[in-house]
C-alpha cells in the first residue's frame, strides 16, 4: 500500500503462466482507487507457446478480470530475456505524463458540447438534464468537476459515455478519470 501511495505509475506485473489472481486483482483496485497511473505488466511471455491469436485472448482475458481497468495499457515482456523491457519505461513515462494532463476549459467545454450534441442527455419525468460547463479540478488523476441543472438526472452510463469521449479526444492512456457532478451554484471542494 506504501509503494503505491508513493508510486506515480504502478506496473501490475502479471505472470504468463497463472493469469490474473486475486492479489492481482486487489492491488489493481487500490492502485485504481488510488488514482494513480497503470500499466499491466505480462512477465515470462517468453515461456507462453504462441500464435496469431495468443496476446489478443490474453488481453480479453485480463479486461474481462480487470474490468475497471480497460484504460490501462497491456505490455508482455519478459525479464530474463529483455523482450521489449526496454519499451516498458517509454510506456511508463507517457501514463505518467496522461496522468498529469490538463485540458484548457474552453477546449474541454467543446469537447462536452459535441458529445452532447451526438447523444442528448437524459430525460427524468419530463426534465432534461443540462450540463451547464465542465472545469478539471485537478491532475494525477484528471478530476473533472460537471456542472449541471439537476445531478439527480446525471446517470452513471451518461457519465461514462462522457468520460469515454474524453478519452477519445485527449487519450489518457493509462489513468483512471475521476467525475464530480455538482448543481449550479454547488461549490467544488476536493
Amino acid at each position: 500500500m506504501l509503494a503505491i501511495e508513493k508510486a506515480d505509475v504502478c506496473l501490475l506485473m502479471i505472470d504468463a503462466k497463472e493469469g490474473v489472481t486475486d492479489q492481482d486483482t486487489k492491488i489493481a483496485g487500490e492502485a485504481h482507487e488510488a488514482g494513480k497511473g497503470i500499466i499491466i505488466v505480462v512477465n515470462k511471455w517468453d515461456d507462453i507457446e504462441k500464435d496469431d491469436h495468443t496476446i489478443e485472448i490474453f488481453k480479453k482475458d485480463i479486461y474481462n478480470k480487470l474490468a475497471y481497468l480497460t484504460y490501462a495499457p497491456i505490455i508482455f515482456i519478459s525479464a530474463k530475456t529483455g523482450q521489449r523491457v526496454n519499451k516498458l519505461f517509454e510506456m511508463i513515462n507517457e501514463v505518467n505524463k496522461q496522468n498529469s494532463m490538463r485540458v484548457q476549459t474552453g477546449v474541454l467545454n467543446q469537447v462536452i458540447d459535441e458529445a452532447i450534441a451526438i447523444v442528448q442527455p437524459p430525460t427524468d419525468k419530463g426534465k432534461r438534464l443540462k450540463i451547464l460547463y465542465v472545469t478539471q479540478a485537478s491532475t494525477k488523476p484528471p478530476t473533472f468537476v460537471i456542472f449541471v441543472n439537476n445531478k439527480e438526472i446525471f446517470h452513471f452510463s451518461y457519465e461514462r459515455y462522457l468520460v469515454n469521449h474524453i478519452r477519445k479526444e485527449f487519450g489518457m492512456m493509462g489513468t483512471p478519470i475521476r467525475v464530480i457532478v455538482r448543481e449550479k451554484g454547488e461549490k467544488y471542494e476536493d
